[in-house]
């Protein structure tokens, strides 16, 4: 039994879906194959709702008033009349859940995947952010960031980079079960992408990124989201944008809030890196720092006046009672959210800040925040916090 298991621990599924068209004789013969041989053990088929969608999406009018039904069934009809409504659209093969499902064909299926973005993202706007090419670097708040993306419509060419597997202590901010626990993280984040859109076009960088690769997946990039823990890396992507003259976008999360930073290279190539908030830093000294260092750096670029009052007396015990400072899986949804904004509004030319943004709900949410009271205590605290951590 140990060594089926240690067999079973070696193998690594690709995280790629496969697209049939079974109207086509290759296809079909591949499929056929592949359900014989019990390489698909599950098939989910809800076609004819897909199409009920889009015919309704077509027909905006004909929804609500009397008759749409019988419209649809002759519609829906008319197509089992050309061939085998098995054969209407397309079959993306899951190959790491052993499952087929029928959809509608690309541009059809984005129509109603994205149906209920109209008017909030025009169908320009739509486009511009659809064929983008995004690259994100750190795939912990990097993966909210990818899924939001996606779920968006947005990023049908994406490239992931992230060197680590997905850990235990990571499912507390990491959208992933405990299936996937010891998976690469591209590979994790992959699987879930390409099940929101299984016409994504992935590059995965299990290797991270390094001086050696870095040139290679900025290649092609229209803009590329930094959520790295390198800052030596973080670096390196910054002289990449610089070089190339486009954005980058970071957020970081603060307790239950979120820091957002917007770096736009496209705009003015001449600003200091971070915004000039970490002050003169190279890619060597920043290489050399360890976990305390970079932690001590990370909050002089947020800001000890922004960072929450517990996440403060959080960054002081590292070491001691915790081992590294504390995330929150709402923050990083949150984060998630904000940097798929700025994502698509960078992509679509419209006007954004190169700025940071702090997006609090302890200020919206908290009474009594905003008292001059409670700023001039926050205040104190954090200068003692400056203080204490060495800032």
């Amino acid at each position: 039994m140990e060594e089926t298991l240690n067999k079973l621990r070696r193998t690594e599924t690709v995280s790629k879906p496969v697209i049939f068209d079974l109207s086509q004789g290759k296809d079909r013969i591949h499929f056929e194959a592949l359900l014989k041989k019990g390489a698909i053990k599950q098939i989910s088929d809800d076609y004819e709702e897909q199409q009920r969608e889009l015919f309704g999406i077509k027909n905006p009018s004909r929804v609500y008033a009397p008759g749409f039904e019988e419209a649809f069934q002759e519609h829906y009809r008319s197509l089992s009349a050309a061939k085998p409504l098995s054969e209407d659209g397309r079959w993306a093969y899951f190959p790491w859940r052993y499952l087929a499902t029928h959809i509608l064909p690309e541009e059809e299926y984005r129509l109603v995947r994205t149906a209920r973005n109209q008017n909030l993202i025009t169908r320009e706007e739509q486009e511009k952010f659809y064929n983008a090419t995004i690259g994100i670097g750190g795939l912990s708040v990097g993966s909210s960031v990818a899924f939001a993306i996606a779920l968006g419509g947005g990023g049908k060419r994406m490239k992931l980079a992230d060197m680590d597997r997905l850990a235990l202590s990571n499912t507390n901010r990491v959208l992933a079960g405990a299936d996937r626990l010891g998976m690469l993280k591209v590979e994790m984040a992959a699987r879930t992408i390409y099940e929101i859109n299984p016409y994504a076009e992935l590059e995965l960088h299990p290797e991270g990124l390094s001086p050696e690769n870095i040139e290679q997946f900025f290649d092609g990039l229209d803009i590329v989201i930094d959520e790295l823990d390198n800052l030596a890396v973080k670096y390196l992507i910054r002289e990449q944008a610089k070089k190339r003259r486009i954005a980058v976008v970071m957020a970081a999360d603060n307790g239950d809030n979120a820091v957002v930073d917007i770096e736009r290279y496209a705009i003015d190539p001449q600003p200091k890196f971070f915004h000039g908030r970490m002050g003169e830093v190279s890619y060597e000294m920043l290489k050399g720092l360890d976990k305390f260092g970079i932690g001590k750096m990370i909050t002089k670029h947020v800001g000890p006046e922004n960072v929450t009052e517990r996440m403060q007396q959080s960054l002081t015990q590292m070491g001691k009672t915790i081992v590294s400072w504390p995330q929150l899986g709402g923050a990083a949804l949150v984060n998630g959210a904000a940097v798929a904004y700025c994502v698509r509004k960078i992509l679509n030319g419209q006007p954004l800040e190169a700025n940071r943004a702090l997006v609090s709900l302890d200020e919206k949410l908290v009474p009594d925040y905003t008292t001059p009271e409670a700023a001039a205590r926050r205040q104190k605290v954090s200068e003692d916090f400056a203080k204490g951590f060495g800032l």
